[in-house]
């Protein structure tokens, strides 16, 4: 039973990363099911079943998530190209999916995103993924590594995780103008509160790109830090995610107590080792975990 429960689960992830990679393709019924191995008369049923999403809510809005990101971007292309590649046969049927979906018109997204709406909006297809089999950690995912003090500039994020849309989007126009490439320098981000702490104002976390030039005293923006040096428990994270409670969880709960080691006097702290989103499918990024050790 287990393991055909698996083999179950590895077809769906298969078409979760099937539509990832082909959301300017054919993802109709007949592709999907066919991506899968099922059956096309009982896929449909199966998809919403496991997910609690049909097969074209999901794949409407994964291709409107990435529109919206092509929106807020500095160098988007134009609300019509966007609006097509979303599926859209016209600029107007776009602005009112989006408006709809988000409270706000494309070119108002593009001048201002408002992020509240956007998490909102877009849950569900992290609460699909979540659905999957769950991940399972063992004390092999864990590797204990001495790791080399990293200078990096940092932005701060203090207060309500749902603006932390805005905070990203600041923190890439930073990157792009220093010429900082996310796929030749490491990005950093250190959890200095849980995910979501009892009051959303008390959020706290970092965003940091690898760079030893110096960052200017004035700059309103960003200032100077550094990711500490010395050993580390480091779990890697089988694709992307915006949440990494379960892998920390796993960590303190689990490993930790377990090792026999102490936490050091920092925070835990990620590094995505690919491109962020959106520019790579999540099932290409490779996201590891670091907990400092004495």
């Amino acid at each position: 039973m287990k393991t055909a429960l698996q083999n179950y689960h590895a077809r769906m992830q298969r078409v979760l990363d099937h539509i990832d990679r082909h959301l300017d393709g054919d993802l109709d019924l007949d592709a999907l099911s066919r991506v899968a191995a099922f059956s096309k008369f009982h896929f449909h049923r199966q998809f919403t079943a496991t997910f609690e999403l049909s097969v074209h809510r999901y794949v409407q809005l994964a291709r409107m998530k990435r529109a919206s990101h092509r929106l807020a971007d500095p160098n988007a292309q134009s609300v019509t190209e966007i609006a097509m590649d979303a599926g859209y046969d016209a600029p107007d049927a776009f602005a009112r999916a989006f408006r709809q979906r988000l409270g706000q018109s494309p070119s108002s997204f593009r001048k201002s995103p408002d992020w509240e709406p956007w998490l909102v909006a877009f849950g569900p297809l992290e609460t699909a993924r979540s659905k999957l089999m769950k991940i399972i950690f063992t004390e092999d995912d864990v590797t204990i590594r001495d790791v080399p003090p990293t200078p990096v500039a940092v932005l701060e994020h203090r207060g309500d995780r749902a603006m932390l849309g805005t905070t990203t989007q600041r923190f890439r126009a930073w990157r792009k103008d220093a010429g900082l490439s996310p796929e030749t320098t490491s990005t950093f981000m250190v959890f200095r509160s849980e995910r979501c702490p009892a009051n959303p104002a008390d959020y706290s976390m970092d965003l940091c790109i690898e760079t030893d030039r110096p960052v200017a005293v004035d700059d309103e923006l960003m200032k100077a830090g550094v990711i500490p040096g010395g050993r580390c428990a480091v779990l890697r994270y089988p694709g992307n995610t915006n949440n990494l409670e379960p892998a920390a969880t796993y960590l303190y709960r689990e490993w930790l107590p377990a090792s026999g080691e102490e936490a050091r006097d920092f925070p835990v702290y990620c590094q995505r080792r690919l491109a962020p989103i959106p520019e790579v499918p999540a099932h290409e990024i490779v996201v590891e975990l670091f907990l400092p050790l004495k």
